[in-house]
């Protein structure tokens, strides 16, 4: 019982990554305890899909000409993850995850015979690898926790839980995965704790990127940077709240607000962009019920960029102004205003089973979701084709509380004149703690 009860201390106490699957929300470590206690974790999704549409880059410019074009199939590994952390008692801790998107990368010189023996440098196969979390964090108590380092940003439902056994979905929310940075993460400070039935977290973190923005992906890539380094000429702040008031349910509100221009290594000085800011202001809502063999989930985001008309304009500059060749900016226009919202909700039938283990579940579910990157254009550019409604249903299968089987059908509208995209999707994901 004792060495039981010191494994549930220890991953209680290591708060790794940013989800409750994974122990955001666990208690402040023990400050009186001083031994160093290490945990591991893990998630990961292995999926295959069949997509009854076409793959061409120009579908959505020429609707008609691929209209008839066959299907096409995939397997991916769109996320594993290795999350590591340690309590070092007093209040300390430290946690950090280290993700491989789609396998990674792999890499490698060689000597070829059909190039006289030239040493060649080759990319044997594509994907990202990221340090996604490295944080120090202070408990002192409860209801105050002071994290430092690259945190997750938790605006949005996805942000907070993007653990594969935390949505129904094989693929995470298609909405706040294309207009929002997700998983968003940033080097930053995080104050957060909780009191009674709420949960807050403010976080002071660097602003982003507008040279990255792009008209279907909206601010989604503006977190990145090319460099070594994140530049923070400007600087943001984001902030959620959370209420667990009534059993089984959560209510949740997110926010940011940051200026994205002129957060670059060069400087923009025309006059044209002097008055620039790019001001970037979010708004969320997202809740889960969970109760009576019935998970529903739904959220809503809306945001607006301001100078929406100069970012185009510049993006679109080159090669005048100060855009250089091997610049990051998409060259697209950018919308001022970007939203998406969702509805999803599960039963678990195997609730009638009487003979069944209490973590085996089985949830028919059907999802709905909207989303535009460009609900609305300032500088009048829009592209119809960015507006999508999906409409989905399917199975998710829990052998255990940490191993997910999914299978659904999508269907991804679009408007006239161009093509709907059908797709089914399979995956298998894990989830949980390994030590």
């Amino acid at each position: 019982m004792r060495i039981a009860n010191k494994l549930t201390l220890l991953v209680t106490a290591c708060a790794l990554g940013s989800s409750v699957s994974l122990a955001q929300d666990a208690e402040p470590a023990q400050q009186s305890a001083p031994a160093k206690r290490f945990s591991l974790g893990a998630y990961g999704e292995a999926v295959m899909s069949r997509n009854y549409y076409s793959d061409h880059f120009n579908r959505y410019q020429f609707p008609e000409k691929y209209k008839d074009d066959p299907s096409h199939g995939r397997f991916d590994l769109p996320h594993v993850t290795v999350n590591m952390g340690c309590d070092f008692g007093h209040g300390w801790s430290m946690g950090m995850e280290v993700e491989y998107e789609h396998g990674g990368t792999e890499s490698a010189v060689e000597v070829d015979a059909d190039e006289s023996g030239e040493y060649e440098a080759e990319v044997e196969k594509g994907g990202e690898v990221a340090l996604e979390q490295f944080w120090i964090q202070k408990s002192f108590s409860k209801a105050v926790n002071l994290r430092m380092g690259e945190i997750v940003v938790p605006v949005g439902a996805t942000n907070k839980y993007h653990m594969p056994t935390e949505f129904f979905t094989v693929y995470r929310p298609e909405g706040e995965n294309s207009i929002l940075p997700c998983t968003w993460h940033q080097t930053g400070l995080a104050l957060f704790g909780r009191l009674k039935d709420w949960r807050y977290e403010v976080q002071l973190l660097s602003g982003l990127d507008s040279e990255r923005f792009g008209a279907s992906s909206f601010v989604h890539y503006g977190a990145n940077s090319i460099y070594e380094f994140k530049i923070a000429n400007s600087y943001a702040a984001a902030a959620r709240i959370d209420n667990y008031s009534v059993p089984g349910l959560r209510l949740s509100l997110s926010g940011y607000y940051g200026h994205t221009f002129n957060n670059t290594l060069r400087a923009h000085n025309a006059d044209k962009y002097k008055d620039c800011k790019g001001a970037l202001a979010i708004g969320s809502f997202d809740f889960m019920l969970n109760r009576w063999n019935l998970i529903v989930r739904g959220n809503i985001d809306y945001a607006h960029l301001g100078d929406a008309d100069l970012i185009s304009s510049f993006n679109n500059s080159f090669p005048k102004h100060t855009l250089q060749d091997g610049s990051p900016s998409k060259r697209q226009p950018v919308a001022s205003n970007a939203l998406d919202y969702s509805i999803e909700a599960g039963y678990d039938v195997l609730s009638f089973a009487e003979k069944k283990r209490p973590d085996q579940k089985l949830y028919v579910f059907a999802r709905y979701e909207y989303y535009n990157p460009m609900e609305a254009s300032s500088n009048k550019v829009t592209y119809e084709w960015c507006q999508k409604q999906i409409v989905t249903a399917g199975l998710n299968y829990y052998p255990n509380k940490q191993i997910v089987v999914k299978g659904e059908y999508s269907h991804r509208a679009l408007k006239s004149p161009y093509n709907n995209e059908p797709a089914v999707n399979l995956g298998i994901a894990f989830s949980g703690w390994l030590l």
